[in-house]
């Protein structure tokens, strides 16, 4: 299959006020979110993109049109609403000190497969249709582009750690354990047999090894597990470049 690459979007101006924003209208990246994205842009520009798939909120789509305005080619770009931030419903729009007292709040944070938001979804239906759409964008580029494509989904934080707890096999309540900071970058293989993790949460370093990656699984097509760790990816040999 193919290999995505999952962003959060920078920093919004919800997240600098302490508000669950949900799927409120207007939220933008603050300028630090727009650095942030302009960061992990500058990190994918060394790697083509086959596509750029991405929430159709507003902070999402500012940061997947950082990325693609960096590509030396344009991707295509699709708007999707299975990676759409998670529905709070009643408690879209408060501040997360508020919420901390809500007698839900234990069970978002220790048994996330039992929430669900008063008016909202709950959270294991929010990682059912996010992980259906990011399998189903992913094979469709594999078939469009062969194993070897690369693509990125930009989305929310609680969506991406849903998606890496689905892709480690993970107890969906322990989802809460996975990290996905604004403009953080996260990367998964699928392959027939299972998912591959390769990174988590990372928001500096290299990733040139990727379209070297790429061009091997293009050639080879799917890899199994590398059973001892396997020999890993060659080093840019710039220095000052780490991964």
């Amino acid at each position: 299959m193919a290999t995505v690459i999952l962003v959060r979007h920078g920093r919004s101006t919800a997240n600098t006020d302490g508000i669950l924003a949900g799927r409120t209208p207007g939220v933008h990246l603050d300028d630090t979110g727009h650095h942030q994205a302009q960061r992990a842009a500058a990190r994918l520009a060394e790697v083509p993109l086959a596509a750029v798939v991405a929430s159709p909120l507003e902070r999402c789509q500012q940061t997947a049109k950082t990325i693609i305005d960096q590509q030396t080619t344009t991707p295509e770009f699709i708007t999707e609403q299975g990676i759409v931030e998670c529905d709070y419903g009643d408690w879209q729009g408060r501040t997360l000190a508020d919420l901390g007292k809500e007698e839900l709040w234990k069970t978002v944070i220790e048994q996330p497969s039992a929430a669900q938001f008063p008016g909202g979804e709950s959270l294991a239906t929010m990682q059912e249709r996010s992980v259906a759409a990011v399998r189903r964008h992913d094979a469709a580029i594999e078939s469009d582009h062969g194993p070897g494509a690369v693509w990125a989904a930009v989305s929310h934080g609680d969506i991406i750690k849903s998606i890496i707890a689905d892709a480690y096999g993970m107890p969906f309540d322990h989802f809460q354990r996975v990290h996905a900071d604004p403009a953080s970058v996260t990367i998964i293989h699928y392959t027939a047999a299972m998912p591959h993790v390769l990174c988590v949460n990372t928001t500096n370093g290299d990733l040139s090894w990727l379209a070297a990656l790429a061009t091997a699984a293009s050639n080879t097509g799917d890899t199994e597990a590398q059973v001892g760790g396997g020999a890993g990816h060659e080093p840019n040999p710039e220095p000052g470049h780490s991964h």
